[in-house]
């Protein structure tokens, strides 16, 4: 599976915390579920790390089944208006990865 990995630190209070919830859940959300080839979105919410508190606040993955299907994502306008949103409401939070995932099991 191939991957687009946003990666958001923690909005600087409360107000903002609240502000990103909002505009993630009903408008970013959608906007990334239109992207051709999409397979699922993952968020994943920090609640701490091994010290207690993190500067984390969220890590969303947008999954693709093959290289092919994401390389051709990457070139939709859906793609650049969830970009584009990103930048807008999280743009001095977030941080963009690819990543291609392996799964070793136990």
């Amino acid at each position: 599976m191939f991957k687009v990995i946003a990666v958001y630190r923690l909005p600087s209070d409360d107000e903002a915390k609240a502000r990103f919830e909002d505009h993630y859940k009903n408008v970013h959300t959608p906007i990334c579920l239109k992207i051709p080839g999409i397979k699922e979105l993952r968020t994943n919410k920090i609640f701490g790390g091994p010290t207690g508190v993190s500067n984390l606040h969220m890590i969303a993955e947008m999954c693709f089944e093959n290289k092919d299907a994401w390389k051709a994502a990457m070139k939709t306008s859906e793609m650049m208006e969830s970009g584009k949103d990103a930048m807008k409401f999280a743009g001095d939070l977030v941080s963009v990865h690819f990543a291609e995932e392996n799964i070793v099991k136990a």
